[in-house]
């Protein structure tokens, strides 16, 4: 965990247990999704941008016809019609149940498990893998375990797409640390936490050493849409 230095900083973070603060963010979070979030998600947010459409294309064109994709985090299955058109199949996974119960209700034939990214549990299963628009909801010591997760879930030389959400503004962000900090939680630089719930926007850098201690090796990179595009590969380490 990156802590931020300076004295009145380190008073800051430990004012309040990191880990317990961040278990009740995150429960805030969930409920958000659940309640919140979920009954509106397509209507509000169910567009698909242009190059997170490529970015899945060359998922499924890089798997075999009859191959099985993992969308992980797949919310309320923004990207299921683009895979099962294709003809490939696919298995979902998010933590929402509310998300979750909208997808199944759309997809009844395709099998959704909830499950966190932090805890995914499968072992060379897939002809592609994808995790889109979700690691901002992640803090920064559950990356490596979550990047790791989705590789292991990968079979050798499959594809693995995920987005690294980026800032509006590095100002925004910022004053959002500076503000959490006045308030004795304990942040460290690139988290927001809002009425809006909490989001963490790390560097190019911390994501490169995330993802080799992942055993990743990006094989395309693109920055566009507001996110950064990855596309990856198991490394041989």
């Amino acid at each position: 965990m990156r802590v931020p230095t300076g004295d009145h900083v380190a008073r800051s973070v430990a004012s309040v247990n990191r880990r317990v603060w961040l278990a009740e963010v995150m429960q805030k979070k969930l409920e958000r999704f659940d309640c919140l979030y979920a009954p509106t998600y397509d209507q509000e947010w169910g567009a698909i941008p242009q190059t997170h459409r490529r970015f899945v294309r060359r998922i499924i064109e890089s798997a075999p016809q009859r191959g099985c994709i993992l969308d992980a985090a797949c919310g309320t299955g923004r990207f299921f019609p683009m895979i099962l058109e294709s003809g490939r199949t696919l298995r979902g996974a998010d933590w929402s149940v509310g998300m979750l119960g909208i997808a199944r209700a759309k997809h009844p034939d395709v099998r959704i498990d909830c499950a966190r990214l932090q805890a995914l549990a499968f072992d060379a299963e897939y002809d592609g893998v994808i995790c889109v628009d979700a690691l901002e909801n992640l803090p920064p010591e559950d990356w490596t375990v979550s990047l790791a997760g989705l590789g292991r879930a990968a079979k050798h030389e499959a594809l693995i797409y995920v987005t690294v959400e980026l800032p509006e503004s590095t100002e925004v962000v910022a004053a959002a640390y500076e503000r959490a900090i006045a308030r004795g939680w304990p942040v460290v630089p690139g988290e927001v936490t809002d009425e809006d719930g909490y989001h963490y926007y790390p560097g190019r850098d911390e994501v490169c050493v995330w993802l080799h201690e992942a055993g990743l090796d990006a094989v395309d990179e693109t920055d566009a849409d507001g996110y950064r595009h990855l596309l990856c590969r198991r490394g041989s380490r």
